[in-house]
């Protein structure tokens, strides 16, 4: 229940539908395999939601004018309060009332479901099948022969597409009231599972608990890696023998060793878990949502990494009170369990200058939104960190096969410190697509992680050499096998920098139209080799230069918030014949269906097609109806090739990522028109 919204014109920027295949810290690993299940467009206008709006009795003496949406199973539509701007448009009410009208400002609606929508890559609030929303009215003063009249506004997608926000116009006698209805908030049949209320928790529960325990697995791995890393510095690694020693020496049997041993592991655990739990619970279990989508906590973040990865280079320590480790010293000589567990206190203590920068990513990984995520990373974490002290200690001998320690702590420090300070423009380019600073765009984005990779390579190959290292005059196998790695990486990203799609990495960088390329006039032409951008957003504009090229217009029906949209730009455009065709063969226009820009007054109108109303009063509105009224489609992403007399040559084109279906497609129409 909540406060009307005011109507926005919720401007789009091009930067939307790529914002939703990138995220910060863990996440990007899992994005970077992430594959959506594509669809066929169907070959008929989609109408998933049907509208009866009237006036039924409500409580207390007042008037409910309810507005019902029935919609259709596998759909839903969006509630009026959405959090997060970039996402979808949220279901928005307008009304207008005849004098004598009491009304609170007040749409109410019952608790929407919240869950990830894979559309837009976050969390949402949305209904499904039957959906009220109701305005509270007082009728008293009215004039019975008056009416209520506005609009509404909602958008509507199924788990693989949106369809464009639509409007819908209704007005309603104050005479005309209904019957009283029974129940606002109908509990939901699930349909989309054929399943009924009672079945739904067997049917839909296995698919939700698998993909669920995918994630947690996920989050657990990268908490393990992280912890592995951190044994591998220079505040940990010297532990592990030393504490191995203390145990073997101060107990009197070796079981008793390696049971103590045991016990310190599982405290290390208990504490980093502990930690994790603590600072979300302390910050809220959804804070780390806002990662991918809050520019200033993305500026937090941005700031953050440098300062943890200007620590691991040795510009300065990040330490705890020195106070805290001599206390947590002191009581770990007690003896018995509560000494063992001070002991690990001390560690946690003692390492943090090398911990605490790889804790904060671990944590900033998990942006899931509940409690699960963070345990799982951090008890990955201390269980990679903890594993060594108990295995040393129930196998000593092994202690004689590790290296011994050295300035080669330090340079995995320093590679760390690189990598973090990589992954912290990460953040500063989310903020940056947000605020469409210009700031940060592709190229420059690539150029850094092509300095960070080759400064990691040639620092592990000993050309690079800072303070804290030691003289090194030769380097062994397996440091210059990283390095090569590194070196590889710096070299693979560099066309990247004219427009290559460096798929290795897709969805990490900026966007390809978010780049200097092609906002600063180098790719305006959409010339430069595996690079393609509409010339032309308007249909006439496009048809005009059609004609005076001698060229087919392709028509690109796509939205800022399609997804799909995204991933054909991204990975079957690049291709080389498709880019060659797409740039010197036709003139390709994107006509963006959910632009929100309002048309001039003389523009505006309502079309009828197929029984059904089209309000066109923005620009979005006016390319929607142009799909649905000539090519009887309403679905994104759509491709339609014409002649210079506007008529269609070949077939037509949606999603699919094979670039060869796209290419005989393309060839049809040229075929056609030549």
């Amino acid at each position: 229940m909540g406060a009307q919204m005011p109507r926005a014109l919720y401007l789009r920027g091009a930067m939307i539908g790529t914002l939703r295949n990138v995220g910060g810290g863990g996440r990007v690993l899992a994005l970077l395999i992430a594959v959506f299940t594509p669809f066929l467009l169907s070959g008929q206008i989609l109408d998933p939601v049907k509208w009866d709006i009237g006036l039924h009795p409500g409580q207390n003496g007042q008037t409910d004018l309810v507005f019902h949406a029935s919609v259709e199973p596998c759909w839903h539509i969006y509630s009026q309060h959405l959090e997060n701007d970039m996402g979808p448009l949220p279901t928005y009410f307008e009304l207008t009332l005849p004098e004598g009208v009491v009304w609170d400002q007040v749409v109410t609606e019952c608790a929407p479901l919240t869950e990830y929508d894979p559309n837009f890559m976050m969390d949402l609030n949305f209904f499904e099948e039957e959906v009220y929303w109701v305005a509270h009215l007082d009728l008293a003063e009215a004039n019975p022969a008056d009416s209520i009249s506005g609009f509404l506004s909602f958008m509507v997608c199924d788990s693989a597409r949106c369809l464009p926000p639509e409007d819908i116009d209704f007005k309603v006698a104050l005479s005309d009231v209904g019957s009283a209805i029974a129940d606002y908030c109908p509990p939901s049949q699930h349909l989309c599972h054929g399943a009924p209320e009672a079945d739904h928790e067997a049917v839909e529960a296995p698919a939700e608990q698998e993909e669920n325990e995918e994630g947690i697995w996920g989050v657990f791995l990268l908490g393990m890696l992280l912890g592995f890393a951190a044994l591998l510095t220079p505040c940990v690694f010297p532990m592990i023998p030393m504490t191995v020693s203390f145990f073997t020496k101060q107990s009197k049997t070796r079981a008793q060793g390696i049971r103590n041993a045991l016990i310190y592991g599982l405290f290390i655990i208990i504490i980093y878990t502990g930690l994790g739990l603590l600072l979300t619970a302390f910050f809220g279990v959804d804070v780390l949502n806002k990662i991918s989508t809050d520019p200033f906590f993305n500026l937090f973040l941005f700031i953050l990494l440098l300062i943890f990865g200007a620590s691991f280079l040795g510009a300065f320590e990040i330490q705890l009170p020195s106070s805290w480790a001599n206390k947590t010293d002191a009581a770990a000589d007690r003896g018995g369990i509560a000494g063992i567990f001070f002991m690990a206190a001390t560690l946690a203590i003692v390492s943090f200058s090398c911990t605490g920068p790889l804790v904060g990513s671990a944590l900033a990984g998990a942006a899931t939104g509940s409690f699960a995520a963070p345990a799982a990373i951090m008890f990955g974490f201390s269980l990679a960190l903890a594993m060594p002290f108990a295995l040393f200690s129930a196998f000593p001998g092994w202690l004689n096969s590790l290296p011994q320690s050295g300035g080669w702590l330090n340079s995995v420090k320093v590679v760390l410190g690189l990598l973090e300070i990589g992954f912290a423009f990460k953040f500063l380019s989310n903020a940056d697509l947000v605020l469409q600073l210009g700031l940060l765009q592709r190229e420059l984005f690539i150029a850094i992680w092509i300095a960070v990779s080759l400064a990691i390579a040639f620092y592990l190959f000993g050309w690079l050499v800072l303070p804290h290292d030691s003289d090194t005059r030769k380097i062994g196998v397996f440091r210059f096998s990283i390095g090569m790695l590194f070196f590889i990486l710096g070299v693979y990203l560099f066309p990247g920098m004219w427009g290559a799609p460096v798929k290795l990495i897709s969805g990490f960088p900026p966007p390809v139209f978010y780049s200097e390329w092609t906002q600063g006039g180098g790719g305006s032409g959409g010339s430069h080799s595996g690079h393609v951008e509409a010339r032309f957003t308007d249909y006439d504009e496009g048809l005009a230069a059609a004609k005076a090229e001698g060229k087919p217009m392709l028509l690109d029906f796509t939205g800022w918030a399609c997804v799909n949209c995204r991933k054909m730009e991204e990975q079957v455009w690049p291709n080389a014949e498709v880019a060659r065709i797409l740039n010197e063969e036709v003139v390709l226009v994107s006509l963006y269906v959910d632009e929100r820009k309002e048309l001039p007054e003389s523009e505006q109108r309502v079309e009828t097609y197929g029984g059904k109303d089209f309000k066109i009063r923005n620009v979005g509105n006016k390319w929607s109806y142009l799909q649905a009224s000539r090519f009887d489609r309403n679905a994104q992403p759509f491709y339609v090739m014409l002649d210079h007399e506007e008529n269609q040559i070949g077939g037509s084109a949606g999603y699919d990522p094979d670039p060869e279906l796209f290419i005989d497609f393309l060839n049809e129409g040229l075929n056609a028109f030549h």
